[in-house]
């Protein structure tokens, strides 16, 4: 049974409830209280489906909004453009301040900018662009990320035949700046050149892991059919990447280097096992970081162009290099205010960033390292 999320928080008690969701998406609120800074941050997430969001932003999203005196509201849209809508305004009715919203897609994406601006609150679109200029847009470097992804895929295998498994075509991500960065990698110059070819290139809707398997095995039985030799797989995150793998097992196809983007805790034991080449890490503690504290200033002052966040709340390593927010300019030609967060390429020879970062424990990242030829090599230490 699914379950969706609200969480009213005070101070530093946090209070966590679940309400089952009826058919008209309905939750119960978990709690009371008043904010001592008069700041109500009300979130929608599109999907707790992928492990990242519950597991890392939503926490520290959290922690950053509650230690700064506010109220954090929470709601699951379960994949639904109609529930998304819903929530929100749900939220505006309990008093949000301001909204931090990952988008289901574009459309969804518009509606709850609308539906925001008729109310008079900011916007902050979380990891997916929204094609509108008033939103404050939070994310990683995802031209970066695809750059990254495509760097480390092309050192390792630089001749071959490469499968193309992109993630929800509805998100910009998947269709622009991660395929941005895979040619600015030089994976277009590659392909021109004859040394690397295409043998199918692929969308995932909402980056479903089970959809990327199916899609692989697929893609793995007309290979197979044309006589062909997969030997790399540029997937574009760590969903599609999980699926790939599976696929890839159950047509007992053998070990072939994946890519994949985002630390999820399944694909880093697989970088450490040897069945994902490279992991794009988004330290997405970060980002839930940033946009508490960004969420904290719009309810002081609702002008986008003066959020700043404050030394020290972002590591140094994910820091952009300045924390004010600077000018984006979108695929639509729309320019819109953002902060872009940087990112790190993890391979086996440097899975020690995830110890030292607490990101997993040992016990953890290793778990299904167990044959030597393949562990990583802090696997064996």
């Amino acid at each position: 049974m699914f379950f969706r999320r609200v969480a009213p928080l005070v101070a530093a008690v946090a209070i966590v409830a679940a309400a089952c969701s009826s058919s008209s998406g309905s939750a119960a609120p978990g709690g009371s209280g008043a904010s001592t800074t008069g700041c109500t941050v009300g979130v929608s997430w599109n999907n707790f489906q992928q492990p990242r969001w519950a597991a890392k932003d939503r926490p520290s999203m959290q922690k950053t909004v509650v230690d700064g005196g506010g109220i954090f509201l929470d709601f699951d849209a379960n994949l639904s453009n109609t529930q998304q809508l819903t929530d929100v305004q749900t939220l505006i009715n309990q008093g949000a301040d301001v909204i931090v919203l990952l988008a289901q897609d574009d459309k969804a994406g518009a509606e709850v900018v609308k539906l925001a601006a008729q109310n008079n609150i900011p916007v902050i679109a979380y990891d997916r662009l929204i094609e509108d200029p008033s939103v404050l847009y939070l994310s990683f470097n995802n031209t970066d990320v695809g750059k990254a992804e495509a760097e480390a895929m092309l050192a390792k295998v630089p001749e071959g035949n490469y499968v193309l498994i992109k993630g929800d075509p509805g998100d910009a991500n998947a269709k622009t700046f991660l395929p941005a960065g895979w040619d600015q990698a030089g994976l277009k110059a590659a392909v021109d050149a004859g040394k690397i070819t295409i043998l199918a290139d692929q969308f995932t809707d909402a980056w479903d892991t089970t959809k990327a398997q199916n899609n692989m095995e697929a893609i793995i039985d007309k290979a197979n059919a044309d006589g062909k030799k997969i030997d790399a797989v540029l997937a574009e995150n760590d969903s599609t990447a999980l699926g790939v793998v599976q696929a890839l097992k159950a047509k007992s196809y053998g070990i072939v280097p994946v890519s994949g983007q985002d630390g999820d805790t399944a694909n880093l034991q697989n970088v450490a096992a040897g069945l994902q080449y490279v992991d794009v890490w988004k330290d997405a503690n970060q980002l839930g970081k940033a946009a508490g504290a960004a969420a904290l200033q719009l309810c002081k002052d609702k002008t986008i162009a003066n959020v700043k966040v404050p030394d020290g709340i972002i590591d140094a390593a994910s820091a952009p290099d300045n924390l004010a927010v600077q000018d984006f300019v979108t695929p639509g030609n729309n320019t819109v205010k953002s902060l872009i967060l940087k990112v790190q390429p993890i391979t086996q020879e440097n899975l020690q960033k995830i110890l030292d970062a607490k990101w997993l424990t040992k016990d953890v990242l290793c778990k299904n390292a167990t044959d030597p030829a393949t562990a990583a090599p802090v696997c064996k230490s």
